[in-house]
């Protein structure tokens, strides 16, 4: 989980999970250009909006913007450097 500017671990394991770490270093990114509080906004506004839409936390987890986005890259390491400002933007 992140919280600007924090990423929390479940276990000190997960530090040396590279794809982990760049899916929640896009986050980041995201919290960022949103001034972190709009993120959190539209991150809630996106979850009961797909909840209500699927009745499933998982399902509806998996369809938010910032998440899809980070799903697809969290592979490419080089992904951020890259990266447009407001990219998730696509995703919804």
């Amino acid at each position: 989980m992140t919280i600007f500017p924090f990423v929390f671990l479940k276990n000190n394991k997960l530090r040396k999970d590279k794809v982990l770490l760049n899916h929640e270093r896009i986050h980041l990114r995201q919290q960022l250009e949103c001034l972190i509080v709009l993120f959190y906004v539209i991150y809630l506004v996106e979850f009961l909006i797909h909840f209500l839409r699927k009745r499933s936390r998982i399902e509806a987890y998996r369809r938010i913007s910032f998440e899809r986005e980070a799903f697809r890259n969290e592979k490419d390491f080089h992904y951020i450097a890259g990266r447009k400002p407001w990219y998730w933007v696509r995703y919804l």
